[in-house]
């Protein structure tokens, strides 16, 4: 897409659902269609690599992890969506001791794209929820 393009809000949501898909197929090779080279996460420079680096762990932490859309606005440049997670993790989860019980929880995150991907990522973690399932 050339630099004069702006996405829509549907033509967003559309590519934004797309990287989920990726996500939940955790299809990495196809992730850098989705996530620019120079992605931030929460403000710290990770790049690429290092998003997908911190994807794979939480894949590994949570073998039955499933990225499920709560709520999606789509803003352009901007999608501030809530993610919900219905899920086993094998032992810590953001440093609380899950040990294999299922929990429920969500995260609210805002991504902002540049060049029709993601470059900048916010989020929070509902950790209140967990620890009250523990």
């Amino acid at each position: 897409m050339h630099a004069g393009y702006a996405m829509t809000r549907t033509e967003l949501a559309d590519l934004y659902r797309g990287y989920i898909a990726c996500l939940n197929r955790q299809d990495w090779a196809e992730l850098g269609r989705f996530v620019h080279e120079e992605v931030r996460y929460n403000g710290e420079p990770v790049g690429l690599s290092g998003y997908r680096g911190m994807l794979e762990g939480d894949f590994r932490a949570i073998p039955d992890l499933h990225f499920e859309i709560g709520l999606l606005i789509a803003d352009p440049p901007r999608i501030a969506s809530r993610l919900l997670f219905d899920c086993t993790p094998t032992g810590l989860l953001f440093g609380l001791p899950v040990d294999g019980r299922r929990v429920r929880f969500a995260e609210n995150v805002f991504y902002e794209f540049r060049d029709g991907r993601i470059a900048e990522v916010w989020s929070i973690i509902d950790k209140a929820a967990i620890e009250a399932q523990l």
